[in-house]
């Protein structure tokens, strides 16, 4: 549990424009405003920071949709990533480190190292993450490379925009990741840190198949997350209650390659899997 399961700040992509942009208006149950900021950033303000329901349309076609945070999500991670109160509580970089055993520092760089030291073109950044991960990743971006950050829970975007006040190359944005609004080919690299173990099975191979659709031909998707320890590792004994108990989608990993959840059509030319901490976590690296 890293991943913060997008509403507060978003920078207006080509991709999207938000319906009901209205000033003072009250649109299911919650008041909103919106204003556009110096930057170009998309503020909009509400009175329920419990909203669960936001329309957007593509620009291109012209068809909107009710984004709502996903019912097993509510069931599931409700204590962790949908209630402010979860922000309040693991928002903090030593307890996001604490979860991971003392590793987050440690994995949120591999998973870096493989988008590069200096990263270019296109990012998508698949769930908002507790911890520095984004603002490492800011960090990295060239001169002229766009981030974009997409998640289905609108205080967790509110959270991450809060965090990385306004940069002019990030776009947070409220979606589904099983049901990502982008063109197809558009991402140079994909990147989800510490998601796919919180989703169920059928959400879990949409994802991929959205992250494989979005993705160009000869462009990477990063994945890090959890994975079967090796049978001396004692924290294999501490995990797996552990997991069983608050993750309940989590044992899939164990049991299975995360590269099985691709769509049957998908042909990597590459895959790249390592392992970490005994086993416990794993990098994988598929190369589209």
């Amino acid at each position: 549990m890293i991943k913060q399961s997008a509403v507060g700040v978003t920078r207006e992509a080509p991709h999207f424009r938000q319906l009901g942009h209205f000033d003072g208006a009250h649109q299911g149950g919650v008041s909103r405003a919106v204003q556009k900021n110096n930057e170009g950033f998309m503020i909009t303000h509400q009175t329920d920071s419990l909203q669960r329901d936001v329309r957007f349309t593509d620009s291109g076609s012209g068809q909107s949709a009710a984004i709502s945070v996903p019912d097993y999500l509510e069931k599931t991670y409700w204590w962790a990533y949908t209630h402010p109160n979860a922000v309040r509580v693991f928002e903090r970089q030593w307890l996001v480190n604490l979860i991971l055993w003392g590793n987050f520092a440690r994995l949120r760089d591999l998973a870096l190292e493989c988008l590069g030291q200096r990263i270019e073109g296109r990012t998508l950044q698949i769930a908002c993450v507790y911890g520095n991960f984004t603002e490492k990743l800011v960090q990295r971006l060239g001169p002229r490379a766009q981030l974009d950050v997409v998640d289905v829970a609108p205080v967790q975007i509110q959270n991450l925009s809060a965090k990385l006040k306004n940069q002019q190359q990030v776009h947070i944005l409220h979606q589904d990741a099983a049901h990502l609004a982008f063109d197809d080919a558009c991402y140079d690299q994909v990147v989800a840190f510490f998601l796919l173990h919180e989703m169920p099975l059928a959400v879990r191979q949409q994802t991929l198949a959205q992250a494989w659709r979005v993705t160009k031909p000869g462009g990477k998707l990063v994945f890090v997350d959890y994975h079967r320890p090796k049978r001396s590792n004692p924290f294999r004994y501490i995990m797996m209650p552990i997991l069983r108990l608050l993750e309940p989608f989590a044992m899939d990993l164990w049991r299975n390659d995360i590269s099985q959840w691709l769509p049957a059509s998908a042909k990597p030319s590459r895959i790249d899997k390592q392992t970490y901490f005994g086993g416990l976590y794993q990098k994988v690296v598929i190369t589209r």
